[in-house]
């Protein structure tokens, strides 16, 4: 997308309308209770406060209710330094307008074929309708970082003319949190290996950097907090929609359930990976990109709801040019899936115990998002090659 004098004007415009539609979400999560708002804002935001104190990293949680660790690689809370140095009335308003600058640049790499000829105004009306999905709405509401790991692995893989090393946005992301080192297998199935190796360079220097610098607190991560799953919150929450949240929801003994996800997550990998080196080969780097992270959230052991941020690609390689009606569709029925909270109707269908359909239906619907990236897996490797075909 290439804004010219001519057209400065329309962007003007855009960026108006784009802020006075999500104005109302906003206002709403940056004026509710103050121990309810951005609490995992809060969290990043006292991480680099603990090392501003020379306190220990992993051992604080923040104030009653939320009680919450800090769980992310010792890098991040070094990053983490210039939030805690601005008021938090600053870091919130810094930190939602990046959420909304991540999100413009997700929206233009992933719908870039579909916005060549349409541009502004295209782009204010995906811009608003991305920010009503579900998992968007929830990194406003917690102040949440996913939306930028997307915008960062979309960017450093499909950018035409990359003014960075590319592979290094991918070292970062994983750096940061573990999730991205999906993109590191992506690239070993694809075979780019120099992209390969920039993307583990810059991950281990990242990684190994703390370990200079905050030692304790690196040890402290990757021999301890790491090995506890439980810091992350209740596995069979809700919001868990990964593989290993949903049969934990199930209930069955817990060496089953390692047993049958072990056996699901290489299934569900060899296929996604699979389809995206495909997608690859295909020359449809926007399709391989939303693969990988739907493997991001199905393969990792808990994915809550907001790390679905990725749907936002799904819908960009769904689109494809935007030519196609029946894809047109079939991304507006995604997008109002994601939109509306399916899995809470899930935990009121359970509590509502109807004889015969409450239990089995209703955990079919609390779990309706990731079995939804299911099915949009088996959509992107099966069934849009097929749709290119027929157009």
């Amino acid at each position: 997308m290439r804004v010219t004098r001519r057209h400065w004007w329309a962007w003007a415009v855009v960026a108006l309308v784009v802020a006075a539609a999500v104005a109302p979400l906003v206002h709403t999560w940056l004026t509710n209770a103050d121990d309810q708002r951005l609490v995992d804002l809060d969290v990043y935001r006292t991480g680099g406060q603990m090392l501003l104190d020379g306190r220990p990293v992993y051992d604080y949680f923040t104030p009653a209710p939320q009680l919450l660790p800090f769980t992310y690689p010792p890098i991040a809370a070094m990053l983490a330094v210039a939030l805690a140095e601005m008021s938090w009335s600053t870091a919130q308003w810094v930190w939602t307008a990046g959420i909304f600058v991540a999100l413009a640049v997700t929206v233009g790499f992933a719908f870039r074929p579909a916005l060549r000829k349409h541009v502004p105004w295209v782009f204010a009306f995906l811009m608003i309708a991305c920010t009503y999905l579900m998992p968007i709405r929830d990194q406003v509401r917690f102040g949440q970082v996913d939306i930028l790991l997307v915008a960062l692995c979309l960017a450093d893989c499909v950018a035409k003319r990359p003014w960075w090393p590319r592979g290094f946005l991918i070292g970062l992301a994983t750096a940061v949190k573990l999730t991205p080192g999906v993109f590191l297998i992506y690239l070993l199935v694809t075979r780019q290996w120099r992209t390969l190796a920039m993307a583990v360079f810059a991950a281990a220097v990242l990684t190994l950097l703390p370990f200079a610098v905050i030692p304790q607190d690196a040890a402290d991560f990757w021999f301890s907090a790491l090995l506890d799953p439980e810091r992350l919150g209740a596995n069979a929450a809700t919001t868990n929609q990964s593989i290993r949240g949903m049969l934990i929801r199930l209930y069955m003994p817990d060496l089953l359930t390692s047993a049958i996800w072990v056996v699901i997550v290489a299934v569900v990998g060899w296929y996604g990976f699979r389809g995206a080196r495909d997608a690859y080969e295909a020359k449809d780097p926007i399709t391989a990109v939303a693969l990988v992270g739907l493997m991001a959230v199905l393969l990792s052991p808990v994915a809550w709801i907001h790390h679905l941020a990725w749907v936002v690609v799904v819908l960009g390689a769904i689109v494809g040019d935007g030519r196609d009606p029946v894809r047109l569709r079939v991304a507006a029925g995604v997008w109002l899936f994601y939109v509306v909270p399916v899995p809470w109707w899930g935990v009121s269908l359970i509590a509502a115990k109807i004889p015969g359909v409450s239990l089995v239906f209703g955990k079919i619907v609390q779990n309706g998002f990731g079995l939804g990236a299911l099915v949009l897996v088996w959509l992107l490797v099966s069934w849009l090659p097929k749709r290119r075909e027929i157009a």
